[in-house]
């Protein structure tokens, strides 16, 4: 690793209100003062470990992202990238984008982060760098107790999940040189992963650690989700803008 190499972090912002039952995208919406892909972007740049910070957002959704970036987040410095079709797409955009970073090593490692999630906080985001660092890549989750398996017709319960679940969260976090040659061999193979992790596991050999993620770190999907974030927001002390 090159001396003074940092992380940098990607965070997607190109997801739609679909299930949430807006029309716009759910990540511009309000929670507590501010929009709700604000409160990830504040937590990251305040992160020692993390150096650039590229948020990826949709063609048409560029002024409104440069709205929020101008008046909701409280350091500058944050990189706009347009992202593609899909959210594999979108982080490929991001990476390409750090790329001349990280072939100098001036990039170690990369966190890659949904902006539905808007509680994520320092110690989680600085957790997933340091395990980065140690294993090759980390990823934080909750374990799930409360799953079980149903027969192939799905009409009849066959016992207890198998194994070790867990609910898998966000930021994830790798190395940045081979996660980004996985990805353009993705797009190479046109292998569509199911998230980051499944791209790294099928074209490299980083091995992933899993964290202990945070129950508060939960993704904006619908509507209550709002008002459960804004009493967690009021349970921590974290305040609206003035």
């Amino acid at each position: 690793m090159a001396t003074g190499a940092t992380a940098a972090a990607i965070v997607l912002a190109g997801g739609s209100g679909t299930r949430f039952g807006s029309g716009h995208n759910k990540v511009y919406l309000p929670l507590a003062g501010r929009s709700v892909i604000a409160w990830s972007i504040n937590t990251l740049l305040a992160i020692p470990e993390v150096g650039p910070l590229v948020l990826v957002v949709r063609p048409s959704d560029r002024e409104l992202a440069e709205w929020v970036l101008d008046r909701e987040v409280e350091h500058g410095g944050v990189e706009l990238v347009h992202g593609g079709s899909t959210r594999q797409e979108s982080e490929l955009c991001g990476l390409r984008h750090l790329a001349s970073r990280i072939d100098t090593d001036e990039v170690d490692i990369v966190l890659i982060h949904d902006g539905a999630r808007p509680l994520l906080s320092q110690n989680l985001a600085s957790a997933v760098v340091h395990a980065a660092r140690v294993s090759g890549g980390a990823i934080p989750g909750l374990p799930r107790h409360d799953l079980v398996q149903v027969s192939p017709d799905g009409q009849q319960l066959a016992g207890a999940a198998p194994g070790h679940l867990i609910t898998v969260q966000t930021p994830q976090g790798f190395r940045a040189g081979p996660l980004l040659a996985a990805y353009e061999q993705a797009a190479r193979e046109d292998f569509v992963g199911t998230d980051t992790a499944s791209c790294v596991e099928r074209f490299t050999d980083l091995r992933t650690h899993w964290i202990a993620g945070e129950p508060a770190n939960f993704k904006i999907t619908y509507t209550h989700d709002l008002l459960v974030a804004e009493r967690v927001l009021a349970d921590l002390g974290r305040h609206q803008l003035s």
